[in-house]
């Protein structure tokens, strides 16, 4: 097809330009001692492979990506972000038990945004996009329930431009000294962003001030001095580096404090109580699977993928109507033909 003779137009063929696409991507032409033409399969340690977000992995829909998720958990196409209601103190009407007792009658949790988008998108990426659409939908919760996929610096100080406070764990400090709970982790050193010095908590303060972008990521480092922390009584428990004197990493200013907030609220009690609130969207996610088996896409495109999911959504939220309308609550859990069958005969 793309010989001199060939018709041009059979090279601009849709079909045509993703097969030569796929064939590019996936196998290398190279040549023998003996001059002869071979064709094998592309090894990502030798040959090198496009990043997993821009190859095609499937001819019948280019949007799709590969990912994964644990140690096996793979699959070939996109990934869906639902947020729903999950206010436990709005109530409105009343109910009745068997026993005639009425109560608060509480309010159906509603799904009020989807987000759809490729499958090699880090969760995180997603999470400032959902907040501007609740933002300009004006459905912006006072606090998120997020899982610790969603949350970073980034997107904990940019939630707080929305007003949105995320209840999320936040990343801990990864350090060597963060994680044997023994040596002087970040928190033992304090920083003045205004004088641009950071003291230790031996009282010695570093040398340099170094603003820099480390993986797309502004962050700050600053080192202290070899002389000062060569000869320190507490070195062991500052720093690992045989040579050289203890270096910190962290975030602008903002970035920073709206971290080191995140990270004092999640270790009290309350916010434990609290995040167990989030465990409801697990349910949404398993009755999303059972009732309109929204982990299998029935159209080719992004886009249209992403429609098949609002009507997923809109689906979920009639159902749930539905039983707060007729005062038929949803069960609580699927009972199996056998354990109708046992109940009926112990009745």
């Amino acid at each position: 097809m793309f010989a001199p003779a060939a018709p041009v137009w059979l090279a601009e063929l849709p079909a045509v330009r993703t097969l030569r696409t796929v064939l590019v991507q996936n196998y290398l032409i190279t040549t023998d001692s003996r001059g002869r033409e071979v064709i094998r399969r592309r090894e990502a340690d030798t040959d090198g492979l496009p990043p997993a977000r821009s190859r095609i992995t499937s001819p019948y829909d280019t949007d799709t990506r590969w990912a994964a998720k644990g140690d096996d958990l793979f699959w070939n196409g996109y990934k869906v972000h639902l947020t729903e209601t999950c206010d436990p103190d709005t109530e409105h009407g009343t109910t009745s038990d068997h026993d005639g007792q009425t109560g608060p009658r509480p309010t159906p949790n509603l799904i009020v945004n989807v987000a759809t988008t490729a499958a090699t998108v880090p969760d995180v990426k997603a999470t400032t996009g959902i907040h501007q659409h609740l933002h300009d939908r004006r459905l912006l919760p006072a606090e998120h329930y997020l899982d610790s996929g969603y949350p970073s610096a980034d997107t904990i100080a940019t939630a707080q431009t929305f007003g949105v406070t995320m209840v999320t764990p936040a990343l801990l400090d990864q350090s060597a000294q963060a994680r044997a709970r023994t040596g002087y982790d970040k928190t033992c050193f304090t920083i003045d962003f205004d004088t641009r010095q950071v003291t230790c908590p031996q009282g010695h303060t570093n040398t340099s001030w170094s603003p820099t972008v480390q993986r797309g990521t502004e962050v700050i480092v600053v080192k202290f001095p070899t002389t000062t922390c060569g000869p320190c009584p507490a070195r062991a428990q500052c720093t690992t580096a045989k040579r050289g004197g203890r270096q910190l990493t962290f975030y602008p200013r903002d970035l920073h404090h709206a971290l080191t907030a995140a990270r004092t609220r999640q270790t009290s009690d309350s916010w434990h109580d609290k995040y167990k609130l989030r465990a409801g969207v697990e349910g949404t996610i398993n009755q999303a699977l059972d009732i309109t088996g929204i982990r299998h896409t029935r159209y080719r495109g992004l886009a249209k993928t992403r429609l098949q999911h609002v009507f997923s959504a809109i689906a979920l939220n009639l159902v749930r109507l539905h039983t707060w309308w007729t005062d038929h609550p949803l069960p609580t859990a699927r009972t199996s033909n056998l354990q109708r069958l046992d109940h009926a005969l112990a009745a």
